[in-house]
């Protein structure tokens, strides 16, 4: 075995196969930048060039591609508080908070070093767990994968902040949209209320982009400055790097985590870095800063992400079983280039397995570096006012949702979820529980149904059941206990009258909402609607627990300068310009994408910015272009509107 893992680094160090591996990286660097695009999507892209290719050459440039995307969508999550895809969703909890005050690069230079220390330890226990992991990667069945979903779940009592009410409502309401589509038992439809749309259910980046990415752009256009507070940018690079070794068993506990979380099939990233964050948080004395920016909170989920790739190799390599989304794609690739995944991967294709595994730690190698090269270039975006980046990041938001579906609906979504996101963020109501909860919902309903047909009732008697239901019991201890140590979103002060009213509006429109899923679930039969009529039951407490706690004026949080606005009679800016973004998708379901922003971007710069018309002119064509060479390049569709078809 040993002289084949050192064949396979020969191989590994040859030209040919680091030129590939390099030109991976590259790509999923691009991927990773660009919100929303993620694992699945830049794959996908890579799949096309594999024919012909030579087999090691070409799972040098897969392996480049995924193994860097959860390294470079930290750019966009610390810098301008959007979720480069899902594996970044924590990281902006700390880290854009960050860079608000001035540490962008202190930040950014954690987060690297993190991913790398993360990514080679994922791969090290790859190259272990290849051999031994197999009786326990088939010992979990759905009974404990159903267990590890409410251990996800738990972690809404951690993110919950000062309000327990608010999370449990904001994780319901997650439920609920996550349950949108058909039933995976009976595939009836559920909330689709007659919408093509919604069979399939809203995307996750749909709804991650609208929760974070439209009510930051929109706050940062309301204080009319730069996202950070501060200008010196570079002070804190070889501080972010010692931060990361000041914690060295905060990044081994949350890169083991992740290679477990990893080898889960059907978890993977989009929960790992909410697994990890709640971890730090429940081991931390200090938990005052958490939320605030704290640089712990940006090692965590950083160090978790990037090993777990290392740990979704090992069901895709050993059985075929994909332990992610992009795992399947790659599973894929393997097909094309006559790979066939399985135990013979270990029995007769073990060159071919250490390949995988050293491709996967020198691309965290080269990704990190790359990164740390861009990134105090990248990072004097920070400075620019952010008059000038908001119609571009409205552009990189709106195009990364579209290619969820392909659908203008996705549009529509986004803006109704921006709208959500807003006001969620000024009325202290945490956004990541309900990001977990519809995470979390397809899987709950899934491994619950698939555990009753299998075993009955004797699912809850298993022993793996049973031991992630007592570490699910600490967790929420240690939630319950510790959470109010961490920020709301909003602040404590005391709103005025006018501004109680409009959260016990909010409030009341999720008490709608969970009305309407328990009046759904009675029209469906006994399997299609047991899960939507319990979750519906749970939003519908928590609302009104909320409700409750503002009638009595308990629960009156606000975020800003809104509180004095005479809400009553004027609009806030916020709804101003969730109107504009509003117009701006109307305006691209009549004319297309590419003319619409070719409209919207000198408006807005003008208008909003008091941009020259000279200048705004050459930014948007430069936008344009941006938009139109990464469409052409990735061979990708945007929206072609109504009325050209109709003129040519």
């Amino acid at each position: 075995m040993f002289d084949v893992a050192i064949t396979a680094l020969s191989q590994v160090m040859s030209i040919g196969h680091l030129s590939f591996l390099v030109l991976g990286v590259l790509v999923g660097l691009v991927v990773g930048i660009l919100p929303g695009l993620g694992g699945i999507a830049g794959m996908s892209i890579l799949l096309p060039f594999l024919y012909g290719m030579e087999p090691t050459a070409a799972l040098g440039m897969l392996i480049g591609m995924v193994a860097v995307i959860p390294t470079g969508d930290t750019f966009t999550s610390v810098m301008m508080g959007i979720p480069g895809s899902s594996a970044s969703q924590a990281t902006v909890l700390d880290g854009f908070p960050m860079a608000k005050r001035g540490e962008a690069a202190r930040a950014l230079s954690a987060a690297f070093t993190s991913s790398l220390l993360g990514g080679i330890i994922g791969a090290l226990v790859l190259s272990v767990a290849i051999v031994i992991a197999r009786p326990l990667v088939l010992s979990f069945s759905s009974a404990e994968l159903f267990m590890l979903t409410l251990f996800g779940l738990s972690m809404v009592a951690v993110l919950s902040g000062r309000s327990l009410t608010k999370g449990i409502a904001a994780a319901g309401l997650g439920l609920i949209i996550g349950t949108i589509g058909t039933a995976p038992a009976t595939g009836e439809a559920r909330m689709t209320m007659g919408t093509d749309y919604l069979y399939d259910g809203v995307p996750l980046v749909v709804v991650a982009m609208g929760l974070f990415a439209i009510p930051e752009i929109i706050d940062l256009l309301k204080r009319g400055t730069a996202i950070s507070d501060s200008t010196p940018l570079g002070g804190g690079w070889m501080k972010g790097v010692r931060d990361v070794f000041a914690h060295p068993w905060l990044v081994a506990r949350c890169a083991s985590l992740g290679c477990a979380i990893g080898a889960l099939p059907g978890l993977g990233g989009a929960v790992v870095d909410w697994i990890a964050y709640s971890h730090v948080v429940q081991t931390s004395k200090d938990r005052s800063r958490f939320g605030k920016g704290d640089v712990r909170g940006v090692i965590a989920p950083e160090s978790a992400n990037n090993a777990c790739q290392g740990g979704a190799l090992v069901p895709t390599l050993l059985f075929g079983v994909p332990g992610s989304g992009s795992m399947a794609v790659f599973l894929g690739g393997m097909v094309l280039l006559g790979i066939q995944p399985g135990v013979t991967m270990v029995e007769t294709r073990l060159d071919v397995t250490y390949t995988i595994i050293w491709s996967l730690a020198l691309a965290n190698v080269v990704g990190a570096g790359l990164c740390v090269l861009l990134a105090r270039q990248v990072a004097r975006l920070t400075q620019v006012p952010f008059v000038y980046l908001a119609p571009f990041m409205v552009m990189i938001a709106m195009f990364a949702a579209f290619q969820a579906s392909r659908s203008m609906a996705d549009l529509v979504a986004l803006i109704i979820m921006g709208g959500v996101g807003i006001y969620m963020r000024r009325f202290g109501w945490p956004r990541p529980a309900l990001l977990i909860g519809f995470v979390l919902a397809p899987g709950a309903e899934g491994y619950l149904y698939q555990a009753v047909q299998f075993y009955g009732m004797d699912w809850v008697m298993r022993p793996g059941v049973i031991i992630i239901a007592l570490i699910t019991v600490v967790s929420v201890f240690l939630g319950l206990r510790f959470g109010a140590e961490i920020s709301s979103e909003g602040n404590s002060d005391v709103a005025d009258q006018q501004t109680r009213g409009r959260q016990m509006t909010f409030a009341g429109v999720l008490i709608a909402i969970a009305a309407y899923c328990l009046f759904e679930s009675f029209g469906l039969s006994f399997l299609a609607m047991v899960f939507p009529m319990t979750i519906g039951v749970i939003a519908l407490l928590g609302a009104l627990a909320v409700a409750f706690n503002i009638r009595r004026g308990k629960v009156a949080e606000i975020h800003d300068d809104d509180a004095s606005a005479t809400v009553s009679r004027t609009w806030s800016g916020r709804e101003k310009y969730l109107a504009i973004f509003a117009a701006v998708v109307g305006l691209v379901w009549l004319i297309g994408f590419v003319p619409a922003m070719a409209v919207f971007f000198p408006l807005f710069l003008i208008l909003a910015g008091k941009a020259r018309p000279v200048p705004a002119a050459l930014m948007t064509l430069g936008a344009v272009g941006f938009i139109s060479g990464i469409t052409w390049a990735m061979t990708l569709r945007l929206p072609e509107g109504i009325i050209p078809p109709l003129l040519f």
